[in-house]
């Protein structure tokens, strides 16, 4: 493993375009937040790329990420279109909208520009870009366990008087769960600056001592022509001129000294992750732990006997209860699937456009089929049949024996990422394209398909999981509404936005009780059997403003749930009190997996497998 990434490093090095200049007097142009698909966004580039083309001093330009709207296909092939155009070379790194919504898990990025990251070297000055995703995932910015094992090879290559310009897309702050990550590292180099976005503005920002810069977005948002910023460095300090196309350019707004900066006698204590919750429930036990060290945005799952995960360095892994490693099964691609075990036959798929059957007993592939697209959702099995949606706007149904298609739905206009929902005679699932779809199990005809009425795409019922109760189906969407529909006729029985909710929503065991977890602090317990929205009990939890879209799991008398930043809570599911908070990292926690009465496994973003037991 380790040779393997050493000949990439090397690879990488050779095929990396490294620019001397004759001194220190250059500029660039530095855009950020081009987001193109929305209603300007490639207008605006592509007159933001006609007006630097016509400068003849511009050395190179650099683009810090949400170079999409929402990531999809079809956004950033026109995203490279009109970068292309340009004559001066161009480096880029996504941001958050880049692979929130994307429906090939990040990979269309990466086959479009070749990499998602970039390093180069002008004049005395190298330039490292590294993004923080976070992937498929609506949470904090997250620097992943692969991206900074990247960036340690390519540190330790560095000579420390070599002066570094770092650019990413989120300010390295709390913004990113794990900011501390990367700037203790940066600090133990000759880090001049740090360039980001996301923030839409100009402003001037220091990160614990290292001066930062966040540059405004290219939109014209409620301007009448969009912008960026000219960046020119001379002799030892760094000017900032925001440029408006067709209305010239302004005088400096920001100036920085770029002087070496040393940390060796800095005494100041800065904020970084607490984890003394975990004193105050004693009884809580981490009993094993494992690092799988890639991106794990999927859900563990078991069937009492073996342990499943997966990651973004496209592995199924499976455990033993006792945490031992049975087998690992690789894939040629990202996997932000949940697997879906059935006696002894494993069902995963991955973003190299594979669906696999997997023995459950070794990871052998009992059977393979390729689709036309990269597959980002889950599956789920009832008897020998396999459902799932696909990243082409496609639902199928299989054979679980042979993987033989048995039926397909098309009419879906955008992807599908969420694990659908079996419902009596119907099967339920969300796509990004406004609609939850209700289709008949037997032939995939459509039964219904239901709309909260916004035309936005983001607001879609696409990432969270629906759950069914007496005739009625609950969802909760990036809306902020919780949602009662009529599972026959798929029509709207009662919709409240009296709590703030967000993708988050779970059942109790025996289907009596909907619970919904609020952005902030604040669980609530549903009465599935009222014809109207009615609680049964409210929960001041106190886990404070949280978007982690992990749904409540409820196992003998508790219910659990993760945070965006590392914590796992165990209420009572009669009253919803807080019985225990245990924090198992910094980063978001997936769904949880009930071992036992007293035992749960959970996993998150940074790709621990932990067991907790009480």
């Amino acid at each position: 493993m380790k040779k393997t990434f050493e000949l990439f490093l090397l690879l990488f090095f050779i095929t990396v375009i490294s620019v001397f200049a004759q001194d220190n007097n250059f500029r660039f142009a530095w855009l950020s937040d081009t987001h193109v698909g929305s209603p300007s966004g490639a207008s605006d580039l592509s007159i933001s790329m006609n007006y630097i083309n016509q400068l003849s001093n511009i050395d190179f330009i650099i683009l810090s990420g949400d170079i999409s709207e929402t990531g999809r296909n079809i956004d950033l092939v026109l995203s490279k279109k009109i970068l292309d155009s340009l004559k001066k070379p161009y480096y880029l790194i996504p941001g958050n909208h880049d692979t929130k919504w994307s429906e090939s898990g990040g990979t269309k990025f990466q086959q479009l520009w070749g990499n998602d990251r970039f390093v180069f070297k002008f004049g005395e000055y190298f330039f490292i870009g590294l993004h923080e995703g976070p992937l498929m995932r609506m949470a904090d910015g997250h620097f992943a366990p692969e991206d900074i094992r990247w960036l340690d090879s390519l540190l330790s290559t560095v000579n420390k008087n070599q002066p570094i310009i770092f650019v990413t897309h989120y300010p390295v702050d709390s913004s990113i769960d794990n900011w501390f990550e990367v700037l203790d590292r940066l600090k133990k180099y000759d880090t001049r600056l740090i360039l980001c976005g996301h923030g839409h503005s100009n402003k001037a920002l220091n990160f614990e001592g290292i001066p930062g810069v966040m540059g405004r977005s290219n939109l014209r948002a409620k301007s009448r022509i969009g912008g960026f910023n000219i960046v020119e460095l001379k002799g030892d300090s760094i000017f900032f001129t925001e440029v408006n196309p067709g209305l010239g350019q302004k005088i400096p707004w920001n100036k920085i000294k770029l002087t070496k900066i040393s940390f060796s006698n800095d005494t100041t204590k800065y904020n970084r992750p607490d984890f003394s919750i975990n004193k105050k429930y004693p009884k809580v036990k981490a009993r094993w732990l494992a690092e799988t060290n890639f991106v794990n945005a999927s859900t563990p799952v078991s069937d009492g006997k073996i342990i499943l995960t997966t990651n973004t360095g496209g592995e199924v892994i499976a455990f033993s209860i006792e945490g031992t490693v049975l087998w690992k099964f690789k894939t040629n691609g990202r996997i932000f699937s949940t697997p879906t075990i059935s006696e002894n036959k494993i069902v995963i798929a991955s973003t190299n456009k594979n669906i696999f059957c997997l023995d459950k007993n070794d990871g052998k592939i009992l059977w393979k089929i390729l689709s036309d697209s990269p597959i980002v959702s889950s599956p789920v099995i009832e008897k020998n049949n396999v459902f799932m949606g696909t990243s082409d706007g496609k639902f199928i149904a299989m054979d679980l024996n042979s993987g033989k298609k048995i039926w397909d739905f098309d009419q879906v206009k955008e992807f599908i990422e969420a694990k659908p929902l079996i419902c009596n005679a119907k099967i339920i699932f969300g796509a990004w394209d406004t609609y939850l779809y209700a289709l008949n199990k037997k032939d995939g005809s459509l039964a219904w398909k239901w709309s909260n009425g916004r035309p936005e795409v983001l607001y879609s019922p696409a990432a969270c999981l629906p759950v069914t109760s007496n005739g009625k189906v609950f969802i909760v969407a990036p809306d902020r509404f919780i949602t009662a529909i009529d599972e026959q006729s798929g029509k709207t029985i009662w919709r409240t936005n009296r709590f703030q909710v967000r993708e988050s929503i779970g059942i109790s065991e025996d289907g009596k009780t909907i619970f919904a977890r609020t952005m902030n602090d604040t669980v609530i317990a549903l009465d599935p059997v009222e014809k109207e929205f009615k609680t049964k009990w409210i929960s001041a939890a106190g886990y404070g403003y949280d978007f982690n879209p992990s749904p409540i799991i409820e196992h003998s008398g508790n219910i659990f749930f993760g945070t965006r930043d590392g914590f796992v809570y165990c209420l009572d599911a009669i009253n919803g009190l807080v019985k225990w908070i245990y924090r198992i990292g910094v980063t978001s926690v997936n769904p949880v997996l009930p071992i036992s009465e007293n035992s749960i496994v959970v996993s998150d973003m940074d790709g621990k497998i932990t067991m907790l037991e009480w």
